[in-house]
């Protein structure tokens, strides 16, 4: 049972961690980057749908990220979306692909998004804090259930924070690495 919940924990904490990096990479840094655009919501013949799931999209210069969608009809839809989209980029629509340049940040506009990363950082610290805690509830409750001895509790305590520093490390460096990236540009 103790195990369970050791595997439990490792695979809650895993999936808190791929999300922060998921969420990150869709942060600019002045660089392209397909994972800016390509799960932005485009209105195709009615339905929503994620840009890559329509589109080709490549980055064939360190700055310019372009879409080619399979359906030219749709071009006009991509264009609206990106400026829908709200994350500072421009579309140029030249009837057969759409080029997105990805411009220089601004030493202000790095500061604000190494603020972002920080604060996307801390909630999910949190979120590792929180499962942590649940599974140390888990664990006391077996040993005042006597389904565990008060050692094997202390020994599991031990695992789960063990377990729990090495995903806050991991969540630490994905975010140092971002913050790096923002601020070298």
């Amino acid at each position: 049972m103790v195990e369970e919940i050791l595997i439990e924990l490792n695979s809650k904490m895993q999936k808190a961690v791929d999300g922060l990096a998921r969420e990150l990479t869709i942060i600019r840094t002045g660089r392209a980057n397909p994972a800016i655009v390509e799960n932005i919501m485009v209105d195709y013949h009615g339905a929503l749908i994620p840009i890559h799931q329509i589109a080709t999209i490549s980055v064939p210069e360190a700055n310019l990220i372009v879409i080619q969608p399979w359906d030219r009809t749709s071009l006009r839809n991509i264009e609206k979306a990106i400026l829908k989209a709200d994350i500072g980029l421009n579309p140029l629509n030249d009837s057969n692909v759409i080029r997105v340049v990805i411009p220089p940040l601004s030493e202000e506009h790095r500061i604000k998004l190494a603020k972002l990363v920080s604060k996307r950082i801390e909630e999910r610290r949190v979120v590792l804090r929180n499962i942590r805690r649940d599974s140390i509830a888990k664990l006391r409750q077996m040993e005042k259930n006597k389904e565990i001895s008060q050692d094997k509790l202390e020994d599991s305590i031990k695992q789960v924070d063990k377990i729990s520093e090495s995903f806050i490390n991991k969540a630490n460096e994905i975010g140092q690495k971002k913050e790096k990236e923002i601020r070298e540009e």
